[in-house]
């Protein structure tokens, strides 16, 4: 049996000390954190329906831009910019939560002001917010802004081959590949290979290194983090299927969708501004 002092000594070992020291992830938190994002799924969907506002189409563009600026304010802990104790809240996975509760309070604030055509100005205080976490950020300076480019070019070219190829074989040979003529598929898929192209640049450009379980131990298997591009097909692909086939109440996958994209574009965000910005 496992007694208070070993009950503290696991939290401040696999919970807290990442977030203090910013470390790599351990396979217990990570299992925790992926539990718990399977519950926020859950309970926002709720949360939503309580609120009587619908998970639909334009909802999921408009919370597009909190993204970025959850991104952005992740890489003003990165760059030094926040002093302790705040810069905990920075750090993965507290930034999330907070992320979560200001963008969930920024929509129902505007779901309350503007009624039902409050999606423009809800998406427009974003958009803002992300603009001043890059004012601060300006501060830093740009060290290799060839990076963005280079990121952009190499996901733009990767996802699009990707979706061109598997649209063909869907119409030729293959309509199990349907999935990838939608537009939210399609978005995923971009969205994680802009995060792989940030990763391989990052690691095998700039000796950065993973911090997830899973894409480290294939990164040192292989030894280079170029591995990320099929892993990511050989996970997405399985499960975009599986959202269209099995999730048939639009909230819920639209909400699901929201999800993977964010996986995957927030690191990608994150990734390209601290290369650029050499942090």
């Amino acid at each position: 049996m496992i007694d208070s002092a070993g009950l503290a000594a696991f939290v401040q070992k696999y919970y807290i000390d990442p977030i203090i020291y910013d470390t790599s992830y351990n396979p217990v938190d990570t299992i925790t954190w992926a539990i718990i994002l399977g519950l926020a799924i859950i309970g926002l969907l709720k949360l939503l329906g309580r609120l009587n506002i619908l998970m639909d189409e334009r909802l999921l563009l408009s919370t597009l831009p909190y993204i970025f600026a959850g991104s952005s304010l992740r890489v003003v802990e990165d760059a030094n910019l926040a002093l302790a104790p705040w810069r905990y809240l920075l750090i993965t996975p507290l930034i999330f939560f907070l992320v979560f509760f200001i963008t969930a309070a920024f929509l129902i604030i505007s779901r309350k002001i503007w009624g039902e055509k409050f999606h423009a100005k809800y998406a427009a205080i974003g958009f803002l917010w992300t603009g001043c976490n890059l004012a601060v950020l300006s501060t830093v300076g740009l060290q290799n802004p060839w990076v963005i480019a280079a990121v952009f070019l190499l996901g733009t070219a990767l996802a699009g081959g990707i979706l061109f190829c598997g649209q063909h074989l869907s119409a030729l040979s293959l309509p199990a590949l349907k999935f990838l003529d939608e537009r939210f598929n399609q978005m995923i898929i971009y969205a994680h290979m802009l995060d792989a192209s940030s990763t391989y640049i990052g690691v095998d450009w700039f000796s950065y290194y993973e911090k997830h379980v899973v894409p480290t131990f294939f990164i040192n298997l292989v030894g280079t983090a170029a591995i990320m591009f099929p892993i990511k097909l050989l996970v997405l692909l399985p499960v975009l299927y599986l959202i269209d086939k099995s999730i048939q109440e639009p909230s819920l996958r639209n909400l699901t969708r929201l999800a993977l994209i964010t996986l995957g574009l927030a690191p990608a965000v994150r990734n390209t501004l601290r290369l650029a910005l050499g942090v």
